[in-house]
């Protein structure tokens, strides 16, 4: 409950007080209580998913410059912070909630950098040479055009917007973006894009786009022998398992059933899109990416998978599993979707006979 309410509650300065009080008992709780267990218990589960919508919100409020007379609240959050440092060897294997202990050291990371240190500038790319006086490793954050774009297109669905064709064009322009290191930029701007796509075929044929060239880009760039020539893009699977989380959202809430389908399925209506994903030979040559619907990663995913295979690949699909389980519980009672359950449960039960790999079975055992 106390989740919800948080992800539906307004923007209102006078929150900022008590999100910075659930934000310091959720560490506490996780850091003196949770982190001694031996085992993972649901209540961590819980309180990190918590507190990665506290700290989201938080985020907010400190690129909209509202933090500046809260640095004591910034300041005692500290000690937690530190120990939750080090708690990447207790979650790793589990990216449901490892993903969101990034979100929160992320957002924090970049506060405590700007506010504490150098007070807080919210400015677009666009003005970056009007602060050309600021340290750049101190100074404004600056928001990527991909994000903007992404915002402005979820304003044009909200209005209705004729000018939404033209903003996704520049959106897609932009695309190369999400391959940047700062990989909060894009994580919320997939967000936004994913909330836009809900309600909105063209949002939804945008974000399945920006997500099929950033993989695609990032695996060949993986699969390069010079490995020393090679960017870093160890940060790369945060934004894979948070585009299995929207993706899975979009096929629960969307607004039509087309768009639903579509996020599943994906726009490809071929009898390839209905063939069995699961049973695919692994020594057989792998399939291409030719969707980033939910079905069409699972095949991807799945035809990639070894014991050494890359990270991306799975966590991608523990995302992909870990969220198809949550979505076979949130639709049980509701009769309209019966189908649309039975096929989650089939793709399940399929995995769980075909698929060897421990760590997607752990994310099966998670979700229930």
């Amino acid at each position: 409950m106390l989740y919800a309410s948080l992800d539906h509650a307004s923007f209102d300065y006078g929150h900022l007080p008590t999100l910075f009080f659930v934000a310091e008992s959720v560490l506490y709780r996780l850091c003196c209580d949770a982190f001694q267990k031996t085992y993972l218990y649901s209540v961590e589960t819980k309180l990190i998913k918590i507190g990665s919508l506290v700290f989201l919100r938080l985020f907010i409020y400190f690129l909209h410059g509202h933090l500046e007379s809260f640095k004591q609240h910034l300041r005692r959050l500290q000690p937690y912070l530190y120990a939750l440092c080090f708690s990447g060897d207790s979650y790793y294997k589990y990216p449901n909630i490892f993903s969101n202990v990034q979100l929160i050291m992320k957002t924090m990371e970049i506060i405590y950098k700007k506010e504490l240190l150098s007070g807080s500038i919210f400015s677009p790319v666009e003005n970056k040479k009007s602060y050309k006086n600021i340290d750049p490793d101190m100074g404004g954050y600056e928001i990527n055009h991909l994000l903007w774009h992404c915002v402005a297109a979820w304003s044009c669905v909200q209005k209705n917007s004729p000018q939404l064709n033209k903003v996704l064009e520049h959106l897609i322009f932009h695309k190369a973006q999400l391959q940047k290191k700062c990989w909060l930029d894009s994580i919320l701007a997939l967000l936004v894009l994913g909330e836009a796509a809900k309600l909105n075929m063209a949002c939804l044929k945008a974000l399945m786009e920006l997500m099929r060239d950033f993989l695609l880009s990032i695996m060949s760039v993986q699969n390069q022998e010079e490995c020393c020539k090679v960017d870093d893009f160890s940060w790369a699977w945060n934004v894979v398992y948070r585009y299995t989380t929207i993706l899975a959202e979009i096929c629960l809430y969307a607004t039509t059933s087309n768009l639903r389908k579509t996020a599943f399925i994906g726009f490809c209506v071929c009898k390839s899109s209905q063939k069995d994903i699961l049973l695919v030979d692994k020594s057989e040559e792998s399939p291409e990416l030719k969707e980033t619907s939910i079905l069409g990663l699972l095949e991807y995913f799945s035809s990639k998978m070894s014991d050494n295979c890359d990270q991306v690949i799975w966590i991608g699909y523990y995302g992909l599993v870990y969220n198809l389980v949550k979505m076979s519980w949130e639709l049980r009672g509701d009769d309209e979707q019966d189908g649309f359950r039975n096929k989650i449960l089939q793709i399940l039960q399929k995995t769980k006979d075909h698929e060897k790999d421990g760590r997607i079975h752990n994310g099966i055992h998670i979700a229930q």
